[in-house]
């Protein structure tokens, strides 16, 4: 092989190269991105940082899906996901309908409060099941019950997002959860237990909640302000002042729908106190009465 000595134009064009190929790695290394009229240069992360969405917010539509999907694309209420009764299948899977990016805030939780946070719109994403809610009848009120398809849907998204954002357990809630006050979806007949046995959300452990009971009766009274604490302390927007008003009530009401559904009167019973105290327990078993979660 004969060894050619570079030119001196060829040295200068090396040169030029070289000179080329660093400042296209330094760019990279930089990673300075055009913005139009000006450059960004995101090389440098802060430490301190987290997702926008730290909580996810079940609903119903108390409306079948056509409505849903009219009110939610035209009037102002919104929701990042719309699950129907029925999902169409494509390639084997469910569809469901996506209103709202994820990046965006949907208009779904209104006037709210969980774990110190208020105004949940701005870090949830909201979930809207088909679902009618409530149903008076001649008998009596009934709830329409969430059909294994729709289940198996909501399951599937909601696992997808609280794995994607890291979402923990307690803040996987309902709109009757971060408003009690005005709200009762996604009601009683919300299949909670089926979404924490898919690793969605929280659910106490029933050995946990005998051992709590300690031989109480599951209706027997229970102290009204250290069920108020144990509320408060787990997320909820209550008063600890021992007061039964109709406020407390109401809280007591959400509670027991989410986690005691087959009596949701907002009765401060010993039941109610028992799975409180088991989920502070199994969730929150160090932080101290009154304190609230860190962001």
């Amino acid at each position: 092989m004969t060894f050619v000595r570079p030119s001196r134009f060829d040295s200068a064009l090396i040169r030029a190269s070289i000179a080329c190929a660093a400042a296209l790695l330094t760019a990279c290394t930089t990673m300075t991105v055009d913005r139009g009229t000006y450059y960004a240069d995101t090389s440098h992360h802060a430490q301190y940082a987290d997702t926008r969405i730290r909580f996810l917010v079940m609903h119903y539509t108390e409306i079948d899906e056509a409505q849903s999907l009219n009110v939610l694309t035209t009037e102002p209420v919104s929701a990042h996901y719309l699950v129907p009764a029925a999902p169409r299948i494509r390639n084997g899977e469910p569809v469901v309908w996506q209103l709202v990016p994820e990046s965006q805030r949907a208009w779904h939780a209104g006037v709210s409060e969980w774990q110190g946070t208020t105004e949940l719109n701005a870090a949830s994403i909201g979930i809207e099941n088909v679902n009618l809610g409530p149903i008076d009848t001649p008998q009596g009120r009934t709830w329409q019950p969430y059909p294994p398809a729709q289940v198996d849907a909501l399951i599937r998204l909601a696992k997808d997002i609280v794995t994607r954002y890291g979402i923990p357990p307690t803040r996987v809630v309902g709109h009757s959860d971060i408003a009690p006050q005005r709200k009762t979806d996604p009601g009683p007949a919300f299949p909670w237990k089926q979404l924490y046995d898919a690793g969605i959300g929280a659910w106490p452990d029933a050995a946990s909640v005998t051992a709590d009971l300690a031989g109480r009766a599951p209706d027997a009274p229970a102290d009204v302000r250290g069920l108020q604490q144990k509320l408060a302390r787990y997320g909820y927007d209550v008063a600890t002042d021992g007061v039964l008003d109709e406020k407390t009530r109401r809280v007591f009401a959400a509670f027991q729908m989410h986690f005691r559904p087959r009596d949701y009167a907002g009765n401060p019973d010993a039941e109610t106190d028992a799975i409180a105290q088991a989920l502070l327990d199994k969730y929150m078993p160090s932080a101290p009465a009154g304190a609230t979660p860190a962001r």
